[in-house]
């Protein structure tokens, strides 16, 4: 196949590349054949049919075209900080071109008194108009028959080199002058292609290098944003789909004595409607034959522990154990002190196994492990370790799981000789896009309701003129006997940085609040250190904390109901809302406040706003999801999403995604192994695309 020929040919071979060339586009953005140079596709278009005079530029301009001549030139400074100036006029006004690189090329190509087109942003400085290293055409090259010109991604090492994005364009059209890519086949289903009414393959890929018009530019992204889509769904659904086939389950289907009995006398408030509709989704799932794989996603607060609890419950009734699974040793108490509290009355026999358990309590462990009298195990890793083994586990709570390694996940099959059902609970609210992808066919469950007597926390934006009206909150918070979080981007100063740091903020915050002890918490202290410093303040013994973003997840102090946090503008939506989750979770009504600089890019004040408009964590994960992308959202900047997406977006192109997914599950109905003759360019195609990647049906 040409594509693959294409996917074979080094960039060195590409007229007008070479050997240096590609190592540095290789170096640079990833690229290192013919045919991922077709892939790097324009992040945005240029209108090059309208000329602009310099008379009218006004304020903050737009990248323009603008045709004049050269009037003189001269140069200014010396060695590396020499630049040559242009000055040019258009016959209504005149701006200087400045250039820093390349000085000698410059001087040697152009001229005065000879017609050119500028392509570039004028900035205005004192009153006089300037333009940076712009594109030059001559007249005729420049005011093109097609006025549309694709703006491609780039490093400044790239630019530096005098790889511009007409540089890229020009390489580009070298590859689509060749006949492999003429030859390009078709990708998609012809069914697919004519049911959707698609472009072909290879008349996208040339409309959105080189456009003819802006509605078929958006048809040609149209049709490669979804065929992405569409390969990630059919990789993900296939290999799901064989998980589910493959995977028998327990079926659990009795709800009897330690289920009742935790309901009927022990359950420490009533359920919220959304805690109900979520049990019952599991039992369901449970009942089925088949290994349960469920993410249940709630708001830090929700009762995420308590559904898990009652889940495990439904296990124990079956002859089963159960256990749960926490990234750190604080978060494993925690859920151990939870879980003890809530269901030890039952008489149920719950154990805390983390790094640090001493050996007398690990051997007692494993003897009730093995003799079924265990039954439920929290722990960390701990757990996953192959000497720790259960006489019939048959439920896996899994929280917070994308701190856990695919092979550590893996590991939990092996605990039992039927998989057992798992349930990966997250309190970072995940956007639909984003779970359908990152989880593939895991069922989600979400629980959108608060506990009663829950209240929403109060956020609020504050700069540094507010200061003292802050710590006069804080002094009132601390005088009705509540505690309080002070949140540093930083450990130490940083001369490079104008960011508060936590060591000079622990000492101002001792000096203002000398009659309340204070504790503090960073990444960089020892285990046994920082555990001392967070039970000080857990006790109720300190009254304030102060910390880095470290208590992000899995610090519970009802009692605490103030959290500020230090360069608010520092941090993502998601970062803030997991650490605004520390507080509100007791009766009393809790405040965040987002302390920030005054002068704050207008996208940086957006998004605190949102942080201070909304509680709903969804909103906020989507709000994140469009502004950052999906690169740091729960994870995905450690395990990566299965391919890289070169035009489709998480972030906005939800409906597309949900149409790929319904057509890929349409492909897959009919031939769930692609082995029809129709589909065979479509499996070629498919393994192609994915024969290095991990199996993401199978996230548990």
């Amino acid at each position: 196949m040409s594509i693959d020929r294409l996917r074979a040919t080094s960039l060195k071979y590409v007229k007008g590349i070479g050997p240096r060339r590609a190592e540095l586009l290789e170096n640079e953005l990833g690229l290192s054949t013919a045919y991922d140079l077709l892939q790097h596709f324009p992040s945005h278009y240029l209108d090059r049919s309208q000329i602009y005079s310099i008379r009218d530029f006004r304020g903050e301009m737009p990248v323009v075209q603008v045709r004049g001549r050269f009037v003189s030139f001269s140069s200014a400074g010396e060695g590396a900080k020499e630049r040559y100036i242009g000055l040019f006029s258009d016959g209504t006004g005149t701006m200087e071109v400045v250039w820093f690189r390349r000085l000698k090329w410059i001087r040697e190509t152009y001229r005065t008194q000879t017609t050119y087109v500028l392509f570039g942003r004028p900035s205005e400085f004192s009153g006089r108009w300037s333009m940076v290293h712009p594109e030059i055409d001559d007249p005729s090259a420049a005011i093109a028959a097609i006025p549309l010109r694709g703006v491609y991604p780039l490093t400044e090492k790239l630019r530096n080199r005098s790889i511009n994005s007409r540089a890229i364009y020009n390489m580009v059209s070298a590859v689509m002058e060749t006949s492999d890519f003429a030859n390009i086949a078709e990708t998609l289903p012809r069914g697919i292609v004519n049911r959707l009414g698609l472009m072909s393959k290879v008349e996208a890929l040339r409309e959105v290098h080189n456009p003819t018009s802006a509605d078929r530019v958006k048809r040609a992204r149209n049709r490669l944003k979804f065929e992405e889509l569409f390969f990630l769904q059919l990789n993900i659904l296939r290999y799901s789909r064989r998980r589910a086939a493959a995977l028998s389950g327990r079926r659990f289907t009795k709800v009897g004595h330690f289920f009742h009995s935790f309901y009927e006398r022990f359950l420490p408030f009533p359920l919220t409607g959304a805690q109900k509709r979520v049990i019952k989704e599991i039992r369901a799932d449970m009942n089925t034959g088949r290994q349960m794989n469920r993410l249940l996603q709630g708001d830090v607060g929700s009762g995420k522990t308590l559904v898990a609890l009652m889940t495990m419950l439904i296990a124990l009734d079956n002859g089963c154990q159960a256990c749960l699974l926490a990234p750190t040793e604080i978060l494993a108490t925690q859920h151990f002190e939870t879980l003890t509290k809530l269901a030890a009355p039952a008489g149920i026999n719950i154990k805390l196994l983390t790094g640090s358990t001493p050996k007398r309590e690990r051997d007692i462990i494993h003897s009730q492990l093995l003799d079924g009298s265990l039954h439920i195990l929290v722990g960390t890793h701990a757990v996953i370790e192959d000497n720790v083994q259960f006489a019939s586990l048959g439920m896996a709570v899994i929280d917070e799981q994308h701190r856990f390694g695919v092979a550590q996940r893996a590991k939990m099959w092996s605990k039992n000789s039927i998989p057992p059902h798992v349930l990966v609970m997250t309190a970072t609210p995940i956007p639909r896009t984003l779970a359908m992808t990152l989880y593939g066919d895991l069922e989600v469950s979400v629980i959108d309701e608060l506990p009663p007597g829950r209240k929403p926390v109060q956020t609020m934006l504050r700069y540094e003129s507010h200061r003292m009206d802050v710590y006069r909150m804080i002094s009132r918070q601390l005088r009705e006997g509540r505690q309080v979080y002070i949140v540093y981007p930083l450990i130490k100063e940083n001369e490079k940085l104008d960011l508060r740091s936590l060591e000079e903020g622990y000492e101002s915050i001792c000096d203002i609040y000398r009659d309340y002890r204070i504790a503090y918490v960073h990444g960089k202290m020892k285990p046994a250190e920082k555990d001392a410093q967070m039970n000080l303040f857990a006790s109720g013994e300190a009254k304030i904390l102060v910390a880095t973003t470290v208590i992000e997840v899995g610090v519970n102090v009802p009692n605490a109901t103030t959290m500020v946090i230090e360069n608010a503008e520092r941090f993502g939506l998601s970062q803030l809302h997991q650490l605004r989750g520390r507080v509100g979770r007791g009766g009393d009504q809790s405040y965040c406040i987002l302390m920030s600089k005054a002068a704050i890019a207008k996208e940086t004040r957006e998004r605190l706003q949102i942080m201070t408009s909304t509680t709903d964590g969804f909103v906020v994960a989507e709000a994140d999801l469009k502004m950052r992308g999906p690169g740091d959202i729960e994870g995905t900047a450690q395990s990566g999403l299965p391919i890289d997406l070169h035009i489709a977006s998480l972030a906005t192109d939800g409906p597309l995604l949900s149409l790929a997914r319904k057509s890929a599950e349409l492909v897959l109905e009919n031939d769930p192994e692609l082995t029809s003759p129709d589909n065979a360019t479509l499996l070629h195609e498919l393994n192609a695309l994915f024969n290095k990647t991990i199996d993401w049906g199978r996230i548990s």
